[in-house]
């Protein structure tokens, strides 16, 4: 069979990942979200960015998938790799760094030059559990962010400012440089106030570095409900200083005695900004080992809905900018019949036995009108009883089995 009529995804013709690896459950999440922003930059469609301004709030404007990738070759001359390294971030961290969702390069270059563009991906639905009983204007998306995501958002800063480490040091250095005990609760809530003090100065002087690192591609159904929306698919971009503002957003709403997940990712950003700049490399994943103050280390912190939204602050979250219909595009030659969904038990129960519990309902009904009826005619209960229940068992055996 010819490549070009194998199932693919729109626009990745060179990966890291063959063909079936473009599929799996774990693999969809990420490569669907990387050849939905290769058609839309073809279709000449910018997602939304989400970055700060001038004040260090976070706005949502539009970028290109250009400027996304970094890079203005096609996409057949690009190489999209998946939970890869980003190598030129190695140099500084003491131990292995790990992989990223999403690589960019250009991969016809051996050179430093190839390595173009280091992203998250975080695919999510529209809307969640938290707003999905909402109108739909107040639909909001999950976002869960992990810790290997943090840690790749400080690489990535202290990359776009290596020629700047002395200015960084000096902003943290009072705080950072005065700890006592990382690990102590006490001492971070003690001296939070001053941690989000120099995340803000730094957010408001080194804003102009920010640069693409989240892509949150949402797609929308019919509330709850499984369909997709008839505007379904759109894809919303996070600068790596927007997300950190969430975080200093977040932390300021924390209760002063308690190191909860907001504060402890401020802690970490903070600690993780200012050893990167005082030594140009810094133990990553010693931070995020000892920073944990008995809460999981899986998951650095979530977003629900709710919050979300107030960030998305754009009418293509209510009305995404591609029809449903976008799949037939972007999933090619058959590519849908690879996918294999997790069975769960109660995603059976919900698409399959409502039928079933309708039919009861409404056989319990009839059930009742017959009773009555038989009643009526003078028949005692017993035997009515005996007449009714025989019939309708038969009927719902013959329903379900």
């Amino acid at each position: 069979m010819s490549p070009l009529a194998q199932p693919r995804l729109y626009g990745i013709h060179q990966s890291n990942r063959s063909a079936k690896a473009l599929w799996g459950k774990n693999q969809f999440n990420s490569t669907f979200p990387t050849a939905l922003a290769c058609y839309m930059r073809d279709v000449n469609l910018s997602p939304v960015y989400l970055s700060l301004d001038a004040e260090s709030k976070v706005a949502t404007s539009e970028i290109s998938v250009n400027e996304l990738f970094n890079s203005d070759r096609p996409n057949k001359d690009l190489r999209f790799d998946f939970e890869a390294k980003f190598e030129p971030y190695q140099q500084y961290a003491i131990g292995d760094i790990g992989g990223i969702d999403l690589i960019v390069r250009h991969s016809d270059d051996t050179s430093e030059n190839q390595w173009r563009r280091a992203l998250e991906v975080k695919l999510t639905v529209l809307p969640d559990n938290t707003t999905h009983k909402l109108t739909e204007d107040l639909w909001g998306s999950e976002l869960v962010i992990r810790p290997a995501s943090m840690k790749y958002c400080a690489l990535g800063i202290i990359d776009s400012l290596s020629d700047r480490r002395d200015e960084i040091r000096d902003i943290f250095a009072d705080v950072c440089g005065k700890f006592n005990k990382w690990d102590s609760g006490f001492e971070i809530t003690a001296k939070r106030d001053q941690l989000l003090s120099a995340l803000e100065e730094f957010q408001l002087r080194f804003k102009d570095a920010q640069k693409p690192f989240l892509m949150q591609p949402i797609w929308k159904t019919q509330g709850k409900a499984p369909m997709l929306s008839e505007n379904a698919f759109d894809i919303f971009v996070w600068s790596d200083f927007a997300l950190c503002q969430v975080i200093i957003d977040r932390s300021q709403n924390g209760m002063s005695t308690d190191v909860d997940r907001f504060t402890r990712s401020a802690a970490r950003l903070a600690r993780s900004l200012y050893e990167l700049s005082r030594s140009g490399m810094g133990n990553i994943n010693t931070i995020y080992t000892e920073m944990a103050f008995g809460t999981q280390t899986d998951k650095d912190f979530a977003l629900p809905g709710k919050v979300t939204r107030t960030y998305m602050n754009s009418p293509r979250r209510v009305k995404p900018a591609l029809k449903k219909d976008v799949i037939v595009d972007v999933i090619l030659n058959g590519g849908q019949r690879i996918l294999s969904p997790e069975r769960r038990l109660d995603a059976c129960v919900y698409f399959t036995a409502d039928s079933i519990f309708e039919l009861r309902a409404q056989q319990q009904q009839e059930r009742e009108a017959v009773v009555d009826a038989l009643a009526e005619a003078g028949i005692s209960e017993s035997v009515v009883a005996d007449i009714v229940d025989d019939a309708f068992d038969n009927s719902m055996k013959e329903v379900i089995g």
